[in-house]
């Protein structure tokens, strides 16, 4: 049984530019939230802490994420072997992963009524995108087939703290997550960090057209779990 509040009732698709033909008009029930951040943010033990609890409550919860698509999610990870790919090619690879999602699995749980976490939006890949030189008009447009999520939560994690728990966690770092494409230092951890402040920079400029929350999750699990679950109550309970 799912649970209902203010905030829960049907409405229609909304998109961040001209969206999906075939999905104009259509109604959902459920609602959508993500939770975005760098590796190493915590976002997806966020995102099972807080569907652990929805389920709890009764709630119908699915997830989602990059690379996820059926269609073309393993095509993604054969390409970024491929070192290196064009600035605007990666990107791509992720649209059309994030097209296939959206119109056979996020829309039709919303529509069942689910709520969907996802563990990353289109939020990163414009990101990304932007600082490797691409103008963030063309992501914008691009991007513009995205349906708008209800809330987009941005865990804030100091770039240096970033750097000691993906190490800690993968014993190396992704060749595009610490910008070694971009030759930024030949030292490892000067590029991770330069890397993640101009990611983070790019997030703080998204706030307030993409209404993204920052949180901050420099702090421990449990503080940072109990900021975004009390915010999602708040949300699904009450609409604010």
């Amino acid at each position: 049984m799912i649970r209902s509040g203010k905030a829960m009732g049907p409405r229609a698709l909304t998109f961040y530019g001209d969206g999906i033909p075939s999905l104009k008009g259509r109604e959902i029930k459920g609602r959508l939230i993500v939770i975005e951040g760098s590796d190493g943010s915590g976002r997806s033990t966020q995102v099972d802490l807080i569907m652990a609890k929805l389920e709890s409550e009764g709630h119908a919860v699915a997830t989602t994420g990059l690379k996820r698509s059926e269609l073309i999610g393993k095509g993604i990870l054969t390409a970024k072997q491929k070192l290196p790919l064009g600035k605007k090619t990666l990107t791509l690879f992720y649209a059309a992963d994030f097209a296939d999602q959206l119109e056979h699995k996020i829309i039709p749980a919303l529509e069942a009524g689910y709520i969907v976490l996802a563990d990353r939006y289109i939020y990163t890949l414009i990101a990304r995108s932007t600082v490797r030189g691409t103008s963030r008009k063309w992501s914008n447009d691009l991007f513009g087939f995205t349906m708008k999520p209800d809330l987009v939560f941005y865990l804030d994690v100091d770039p240096g703290e970033l750097f000691h728990r993906v190490f800690q966690k993968y014993a190396g770092l992704d060749y595009y997550e610490s910008g070694a494409d971009l030759g930024l230092s030949d030292d490892l951890y000067d590029s991770f960090v330069i890397y993640q402040r101009m990611m983070a920079k790019e997030f703080k400029a998204m706030e307030k057209k993409y209404g993204l929350v920052p949180i901050d999750a420099n702090r421990p699990v449990a503080e940072v779990n109990a900021d975004l679950q009390g915010r999602i109550d708040r949300f699904l309970h009450d609409g604010v």
